[in-house]
């Protein structure tokens, strides 16, 4: 078909313009509805109301708000949400139990309240544990708000217990193999002079100013000596994380003493509390306690052995069963000698296994690589945490507190606590430490708490429960002068902690660490590694820092 021509010879084209656009379809009534509701919002959501490059604070005070919750109130929503959820479970599944008065309901209100306290100090920069302190010691002292007094003491035991294996695996877990065989015989020093040395000069201000014999009074000194894990560890671990004081292993150093002196202190309080109470035997009395420190080493390095082949190195989730393995037998090892009666053990055993156990596993890892094991077990201890230093606040009791017996008290501790901090600077001379270092082992080596709160009621308890009214008299002292010390120590150690170890330690990366000589007399006869290896080499020099998969 042609198309039609013009008469000057151009071609005449018509054109059909043909609209194929189909008309949009109205909108339903659900999105009519919908973008009703979006205006009428509008005013509230985050999306339409952006807060400018240079807010104000009512600007941001408005936006803080705005939905959907988001920032640190939408943290507190998550945190009522969860909350609410797992106590309407715990009500489906106790009834009575999870009701005001329940012992559930007591032990989730002291874990909900403890941890917001710990996250409103934290806020302002202190440690978390002084909140939860603080908190506890409210819900277990103010009448009419004395919600800890409905937690079963078997209950608030165990909280304690589990809390304290899950602190002392993680300090197994982070443990550095190479600094423990650098400063081996450091470890041992720092952890039995000062904790002797306080037991000494505690139990004789005791006797003298307080009037106890001479048993009561070594019995309180190694109550008061033993130094917290729950406050010193993760302190350190702090500090170790941020990359203060691994140069020459200074966290690990505190940590792996820290949880032999808990355990000198718990064997020694055990042999003396036999000999006061008990009419058995006193040579096996006195044999028990080295027997059960030796008996914690083997039973934790047989538990650390099996767990190198179990679960297989093939598994899919790996992480998951060893994190289930090691907590498991941590456990096990703790509430199982305090079951047989060998307790002394129980603690020595749960650090031994996961130390050993951490001691394979990084072989197998990469270098720089964290033990990602160590993650999950810091999640439980985010867990247990609350509980823990909540209910050694509630274990608190004020009304037991008389003016004479503070100030006497006060007085004792002060004493001892002089002596342990003078012992434990001399007790890191002849290392390499410098100066700043030496002083503040002392600072790590104040806070006390968890050891007091465990067993600080044993001997009172077991005096009432003889009947004996003057051996009552005895052991309400020595359960106030665990209290004071507890009350004293805790925070302005875990202050010292916090504010000292970043201006007293040097900052290291985390995945490099000083290199070590696998033996180092240089630890023991005051010369430092470097000047040994320069004296060597004096033409050349040290390469300081090296990657290493060992650091805390």
């Amino acid at each position: 078909m042609s198309a039609p021509q013009k008469e000057n010879g151009d071609v005449e084209v018509d054109y059909e313009i043909k609209d194929d656009v189909e008309p949009e379809a109205a909108p339903s009534r659900c999105d009519r509805c919908q973008e009703s509701c979006i205006d009428c919002l509008k005013p509230i959501l985050a999306d339409y109301n952006p807060t400018p490059l240079n807010p104000d604070c009512l600007q941001r005070f408005k936006f803080a708000f705005c939905c959907p919750p988001h920032g640190k109130i939408g943290a507190a929503f998550f945190v009522v949400l969860v909350g609410a959820i797992w106590w309407g479970t715990l009500w489906a599944l106790t009834d009575k139990e999870a009701l005001p008065g329940g012992n559930l309901f007591s032990l989730f209100v002291l874990f909900f309240l403890c941890w917001c306290g710990g996250y409103i100090v934290n806020l302002v920069k202190l440690p978390p544990l002084l909140g939860m302190l603080l908190i506890g010691g409210l819900l277990g002292n103010v009448p009419g708000f004395s919600i800890a007094k409905d937690i079963k003491p078997e209950w608030s035991a165990g909280c304690r217990q589990m809390a304290l294996a899950i602190i002392l695996i993680r300090a197994g877990l982070g443990l550095d193999p190479a600094a423990l065989k650098r400063l081996s015989f450091v470890v041992l020093r720092l952890a039995f002079s000062p904790c002797l040395a306080e037991t000494l000069v505690d139990a004789i201000a005791a006797h003298l100013i307080l009037g106890f014999p001479w048993v009561w009074g070594f019995m309180l000194g190694f109550i008061i000596a033993a130094v917290s894990p729950a406050v010193v560890v993760p302190s350190l671990l702090s500090l170790s994380e941020r990359g203060y004081g691994l140069d020459k292993g200074v966290p690990t150093l505190v940590i792996a003493a820290a949880s032999l002196d808990d355990v000198l202190a718990i064997t020694g309080f055990g042999v003396l509390l036999g000999i006061t109470f008990s009419k058995g035997d006193l040579a096996w009395n006195l044999f028990k306690g080295p027997l059960e420190a030796i008996v914690g080493v083997t039973v934790g390095i047989v538990l650390g052995v099996i767990l190198w082949y179990f679960p297989q190195k093939k598994s899919k989730h790996q992480v998951l069963f060893r994190s289930a393995m090691v907590v498991g037998a941590g456990m096990l090892s703790l509430f199982g000698s305090k079951r047989v009666g060998w307790s002394g053990a129980g603690p020595l055993a749960v650090l031994t296994l996961a130390f050993v156990a951490a001691y394979r596993w990084r072989q197998e890892m990469p270098k720089g690589q964290k033990n990602p094991m160590e993650d999950i077990v810091g999640v439980l201890w985010m867990i247990f945490q609350p509980l823990l230093f909540g209910l050694i606040g509630a274990a608190v009791q004020i009304d037991r507190l008389s003016a004479e017996t503070v100030g006497e008290g006060i007085a004792v501790l002060c004493i001892g606590l002089t002596v342990r901090c003078l012992v434990a600077f001399l007790a890191v001379f002849g290392t390499n430490f410098n100066m700043k270092e030496r002083l503040f082992i002392p600072l790590a080596w104040l806070p006390k708490a968890t050891v007091q709160a465990a067993i600080g009621a044993i001997a009172y308890d077991t005096a009432r429960e003889r009947g004996d009214k003057d051996l009552m008299v005895l052991g309400e002292k020595v359960l106030v002068l665990a209290v004071l010390v507890i009350l004293i120590t805790a925070p302005i150690g875990a202050l010292a902690i916090f504010f000292a170890g970043p201006r007293l330690l040097k900052k290291t990366p985390r995945e490099y660490s000083i290199e070590v000589e696998e033996a180092s007399p240089a630890l023991e006869n005051g010369k430092s590694a470097e000047k040994e290896e320069e004296e060597k080499r004096p033409d050349s020099k040290r390469l300081l820092a090296q990657p290493d998969d060992t650091c805390v």
